[in-house]
């Protein structure tokens, strides 16, 4: 049986990039090196250990039953070595590394566009990296320190932060589409007008939401003769007057202050809900990521 100093610390990185990956090439891209130089530390790792620690076929690769206990058992030891090593590389106070935050492209857009240059001006020392994917992501498996994500998506044993407002939709078209067709009154009217459908990643298509009052809350399959899956596409569209779009408020309100859309169906809008910045919980925050939380809070306006 080899002892604890035989096995070095490349090899145990190594070993738990892959498992929590389950991918031989993504552990290498968290990890900065290649890909059979990772391959050839769980070897290494796995003759001296004398077990299997990861099942591998041609099509996937999982931790075996010793490597998922070897796995739990390691983890914390990792996150907490890392941490160390970051708490010495910011000992003069300044927080430095990278934070790296997943986040849909609307998210990205709405909230952190603004707030990006000062930011990166308030912390010099930070490199932030943005990985924008719209469908739901298991961020620690994608090796990201946090995520955004609506707050009913957020996952419940992540430690979570609201970021803004609620962010509300609304329904709105060109005035030449007006010029040619009758304003909605009712939800149901869209179903006899061209619509811009929206697409999730999953490849299910969008239902426009609306609710009036304490009534149910109503989902409509709009028609329409465009369908996109990202939402300045859908702005785009109706300002070009291809049809309603069901559009960020946030997004849409100058072009409405403009006179470049109309907004309709005001009274039959849900009220919305916030995005929320998440993390775990298991884990201490690292210094990059504390520090923006600490940042963001600071640039809020007082209640």
């Amino acid at each position: 049986m080899p002892s604890p100093s035989d096995t070095n610390l490349a090899q145990l990185r190594a070993f738990a990039a892959v498992a929590e990956l389950r991918s031989y090439r993504r552990a290498a891209t968290r990890l900065g090196v290649t890909p059979s130089a990772v391959s050839q530390a769980v070897r290494a790792l796995e003759s001296q250990l004398g077990v299997p620690l990861l099942q591998r076929t041609t099509r996937s690769v999982a931790p075996s039953e010793a490597g998922q206990r070897l796995l739990a058992e390691l983890r914390p030891h990792l996150d907490g070595l890392a941490a160390a090593l970051r708490a010495v590389g910011g000992a003069d106070g300044a927080p430095a590394g990278t934070l790296r935050i997943n986040l849909p492209r609307n998210a990205a857009c709405l909230l952190l566009e603004p707030v990006v240059a000062p930011f990166l001006a308030a912390h010099p020392r930070i490199h932030l990296e943005l990985v924008t994917h719209d469908g739901f992501v298991d961020i620690v498996a994608a090796g990201c320190d946090a995520g955004i994500r609506f707050a009913e998506s957020v996952p419940r044993d992540m430690v979570a932060l609201t970021l803004g407002g609620p962010q509300r939709f609304i329904v709105a078209g060109s005035p030449a589409l007006l010029q040619r067709l009758p304003r909605p009154a009712e939800p149901w009217d869209l179903l006899t007008q061209p619509c811009v459908r929206l697409r999730f990643p999953s490849g299910a298509l969008y239902h426009w939401e609306f609710r009036q009052g304490g009534a149910s809350p109503l989902a409509l399959d709009v028609p329409g003769p465009l369908t996109v899956d990202d939402q300045r596409m859908a702005l785009r569209a109706a300002l070009d007057g291809v049809g309603w779009a069901y559009l960020y408020e946030a997004a849409a309100a100058p072009h409405v202050a403009a006179g470049e859309l109309v907004a309709v169906l005001d009274g039959w809008l849900p009220p919305g809900t916030p995005f929320q910045l998440y993390y775990p919980g298991r884990r201490q925050a690292a210094p990059p990521l504390r520090a923006f939380i600490d940042w963001w809070k600071a640039s809020q306006p007082a209640a």
